[in-house]
């Protein structure tokens, strides 16, 4: 008999702080898997390759987070063209004939969370750093805004990283220093990549009818430019907005079941981070 294929995991390093088990098993249970399994694993870039060869017939997929999002790509048969847009896979799907495929929910959830808060198109926008999910932001924004995107970067290293993204994206990306990240707040639209404590500084200089902030930080939250910028009127974004549609589309492609529950894995969510 052929076994079931039932299990999947998240994997990365660190690990523990991750609310995909949370999201997933909330999913599971709304949809009646009961024999779905959903787990968490601590695998950096070495140990990844034994950890893939050794998975059997029962995994369906596997959600990858830090550092392993383009760890993964030399271990696949194959990656949408949404991965590639940005070279960084965070779902992988395992199929019936042995073939291993690599998504990226990011970006597809970056769009659906702006969507559901009302945003479908603005005429520009402004991205707080440029690390790793500030490539995501980009290709999100390639279908989001018709006009230019201003980056504010600390470094020329990071500016030339994302003049490489645009113009792979075919986004009309521009430049700004560090310094000037004030103006970014009177963008119609700003998406906030950086660490958390990193954009505190900027809190009490929101203008007086802010646009959209997107803040990719859900933990803690909410953060201190996400409180002013709300309590400005502003429209805000959450991460947990992002994980929980980026989830979303993992639960779909992993399982074959679609609409994921939206709504009983956002309470989910929201009620693990109550409780830390």
């Amino acid at each position: 008999m052929t076994p079931s294929r039932n299990r999947a995991a998240v994997l990365g390093s660190p690990i523990a702080h991750s609310l995909s088990p949370v999201l997933h098993r909330a999913a599971y249970a709304a949809l009646g898997l009961t024999a779905w399994s959903y787990d968490r694993f601590e695998v950096d870039e070495a140990a990844l390759p034994g950890f893939v060869a050794g998975l059997d017939a029962t995994w369906a997929g596997l959600s990858l987070t830090m550092p392993l999002k383009r760890a993964i790509i030399p271990l696949l048969d194959g990656i949408s063209d949404t991965a590639a847009s940005v070279e960084a896979v965070n779902t992988v799907v395992f199929t019936e004939d042995g073939r291993r495929l690599g998504d990226n929910t990011d970006i597809p959830g970056m769009i659906a969370a702006l969507r559901e808060r009302g945003v479908e198109k603005v005429d520009s926008a402004g991205i707080l750093g440029a690390g790793a999910t500030a490539s995501s932001a980009l290709a999100a924004l390639a279908r989001v805004c018709t006009g230019p995107v201003t980056a504010y970067v600390r470094s020329e290293a990071r500016a030339a990283e994302m003049r490489g993204w645009g113009e792979r994206l075919g986004v009309d990306v521009r430049i700004a220093d560090w310094s000037d990240a004030p103006e970014a707040l009177r963008a119609p639209l700003v998406i906030a990549t950086t660490p958390a404590g990193t954009t505190d500084a900027l809190a009490d200089q929101i203008p007086a009818a802010p646009g959209t902030l997107f803040d990719v930080l859900y933990e803690p939250w909410p953060t201190a430019l996400a409180a002013a910028w709300s309590g400005n009127g502003g429209r805000v974004v959450g991460g947990l907005d992002l994980l929980v549609h980026q989830a979303v589309f993992q639960v779909e492609r992993m399982t074959g079941r679609s609409p994921a529950p939206l709504r009983e894995m956002r309470a989910a969510g929201e009620q693990a981070l109550g409780s830390r």
